[in-house]
């Protein structure tokens, strides 16, 4: 068969933190092959991506035992384009010999092209950090080039419900009821949140150790 003029559509994700959404899914099933920019979670996830095609994939500062087989970066090649992968930006080598570089780690879309390399953060398809985007990102490659299509799952906004209540106070008692043992949905019920808005709370206190009340609120962009 003639490759020549062919596309290949390659999927782009990063950030799943144990959640597969039926609409990335769905985008999955599109593509030839996936990556995926590190914090998977669980290797039930992963399973799962390589029941859709092949998987290339690094390991995120939240995949611990489970994915020590995982590399830290990676380097390969795919339709006669170089790729690097790591899951955080500051872990870029300087000396980088690529033409694409795919990382995640802050949840935030970010594309650009510099030196004639492109730099992709498809951003987090997984669990919802209050009101910043669920996102994905397809590459498209042809003899013309590369082209990226950011893919926006929609999302209802219940999670931004409440955020007028959100204080560093509150933000650290949350932190407080969490080192007791606390379940999400008593600090939910405890302090009066959304139950979607305690959940993205509690989880950067337990993804993040040592993390403050005050970084907690920066990074879920309070």
């Amino acid at each position: 068969m003639d490759s020549r003029n062919q596309e290949h559509r390659i999927a782009v994700i990063s950030d799943t933190h144990n959640l597969l959404r039926p609409e990335v899914i769905e985008q999955l099933k599109t593509c030839e092959v996936i990556l995926h920019g590190g914090d998977i979670s669980n290797q039930k996830i992963l399973d799962t991506l390589m029941e859709l095609a092949p998987v290339h994939v690094v390991r995120g500062n939240n995949d611990k035992d489970w994915a020590e087989h995982l590399p830290v970066t990676l380097e390969f090649e795919l339709f006669g384009r170089r790729f690097f992968m790591v899951h955080k930006k500051k872990e870029i080598p300087a000396d980088l010999s690529a033409d694409v570089v795919v990382y995640g780690h802050s949840h935030k879309y970010d594309f650009r092209e510099q030196n004639g390399v492109l730099y992709l953060n498809p951003g987090s398809c997984g669990p919802r950090r209050l009101n910043q985007p669920i996102t994905m990102a397809i590459f498209t490659i042809s003899d013309e080039g590369i082209q990226v299509e950011k893919i926006e799952i929609p999302h209802p906004d219940t999670a931004t419900k409440g955020l007028a209540k959100i204080t560093v106070d509150v933000v650290g008692e949350v932190g407080v009821m969490v080192e007791k043992g606390k379940s999400t949905d008593a600090i939910s019920k405890k302090l009066g949140l959304e139950s979607e808005l305690a959940e993205q709370i509690v989880r950067m206190y337990v993804t993040h150790p040592g993390v403050t009340a005050e970084q907690v609120m920066t990074k879920l962009g309070l």
